[in-house]
């Protein structure tokens, strides 16, 4: 029978949650710090007047992160997970450098690249799958989650200001120094990994998983809505008459109201083994703010304002439910190819919602941005319906 002490996290599920949701901030705080401010520094850059390459420099490590997560995700399952990930931020420093030192935009696309090839993702999320009771897992995943959306608010208020002091060679080089910190969390802060049963999967027993396709799906259409969203929202951010500067008096409290909402969702989730109808909830409320959106028109910043706090409510909770749920359903010899697999589909939604997202605003219309992201929602919502819930297992941590 399971202990009264098992509704409690313990203090190596506490250290392995803060430790490794750190790891991905450093991480993805490194990413998101060049977003608000390269497309303008790139105008005095050789090749800076060529905005498709301006473009491709931006977007270039959400493409080789395509590409790598399954490699390393199927790594971590044969050789450890630590070593990957390690491995991963060696080289998203190395690209780090490369970009600090860049005389023009070609070698920046270069460095870019080298960051994306260490997609420690799959490889991040096993290792706090495998530290992990289940009852308690979804409670890391929100850390993790979590600590993106602040990440993500950060960046948006930091970047103009340490771009004014430091310039984005400085930049660059605050982002390597921030994956020798990730590096130095790894080694000595992450609680010891149990041993992985260090064999190769097979990705038939992931693909020819109806289950977990759908959550692959879902990963999918969740991060094209939230990219394509971003050809929409700043713009009409600036028609109701707020400054880009101040677009994060926006972002901020919505990003900061939607964990408030997304904490208790989660542990009701875990606690009372609600986590499909959660799940499903957070599914519809997408479906409700694409809705929003294509009905919105130049109604204000208010509107747009509500909107954005409704999605990140929905984006958080799925943020935390997912990996969770994949980590519960995949074999315990595939969970670095299971989220190798689920973390590629979602950088090519990534990568697939800026350019969809660009050419529908611009050929038809910013309603039909809207109408996409609707028919992703109910498709997946179809899709989510049917699937079983999550078994609960009590399973000691090692």
């Amino acid at each position: 029978m399971a202990s009264s002490t098992d509704d409690n996290m313990s203090p190596a599920e506490r250290r392995a949650g803060v430790s490794l949701a750190a790891i991905f901030a450093l991480r993805m705080l490194g990413l998101f710090l060049i977003l608000p401010v390269f497309a303008v520094h790139a105008h005095g850059m050789p090749g800076g007047d060529d905005v498709a390459l301006v473009g491709m420099a931006i977007g270039a490590y959400g493409l080789t992160q395509a590409f790598l997560q399954i490699p390393f995700g199927a790594a971590s399952d044969r050789f450890g997970r630590k070593p990957v990930i390690v491995f991963g931020l060696i080289l998203y420093a190395i690209g780090s450098i490369v970009a600090a030192l860049a005389p023009d935009v070609h070698t920046v696309v270069i460095g870019r690249v080298l960051q994306g090839a260490g997609a420690i993702s799959a490889a991040v999320t096993a290792l706090a799958a495998d530290l992990t009771r289940d009852q308690h897992r979804t409670k890391v995943m929100a850390m993790i989650g979590a600590s993106i959306g602040l990440v993500f608010a950060l960046s948006m208020v930091a970047a103009p200001l340490l771009y004014s002091v430091i310039g984005m060679s400085g930049l660059f080089w605050l982002t390597a120094v921030l994956a020798g910190l990730a590096i130095l969390a790894v080694i000595f802060v992450v609680p010891a990994a149990p041993p992985v049963p260090r064999a190769t999967a097979r990705f038939s027993e992931v693909l020819g998983n109806s289950q977990l396709m759908r959550l692959n799906f879902g990963v999918f259409a969740l991060h094209l809505m939230q990219t394509a969203m971003w050809v929409l929202v700043p713009a009409g951010l600036v028609r109701a008459g707020l400054p880009v500067a101040e677009h994060w008096k926006v972002y901020l409290p919505a990003v900061l109201v939607s964990f408030t909402v997304m904490v208790p969702a989660v542990i009701v989730a875990e606690k009372k083994g609600a986590m499909k109808s959660i799940f499903n909830s957070a599914i519809g409320l997408l479906l409700a703010v694409q809705v929003g959106l294509y009905f919105e028109g130049n109604a204000g910043m208010w509107p747009l304002a509500i909107l954005l706090t409704l999605f990140f409510v929905a984006f958080n909770v799925l943020e935390a439910t997912q990996p969770s749920w994949i980590s519960k359903i995949a074999p315990p010899h595939a969970k670095g190819t299971a989220l190798g697999i689920y973390n590629t589909l979602q950088s090519i939604g990534l990568f697939l919602g800026g350019a969809l997202g660009g050419w529908l605003a611009q050929h038809v219309g910013p309603g039909a941005v809207s109408l996409l992201g609707g028919g992703l929602a109910v498709a997946w919502l179809i899709l989510a319906s049917s699937m079983p819930a999550p078994v609960r297992r009590n399973v000691a941590t090692a």
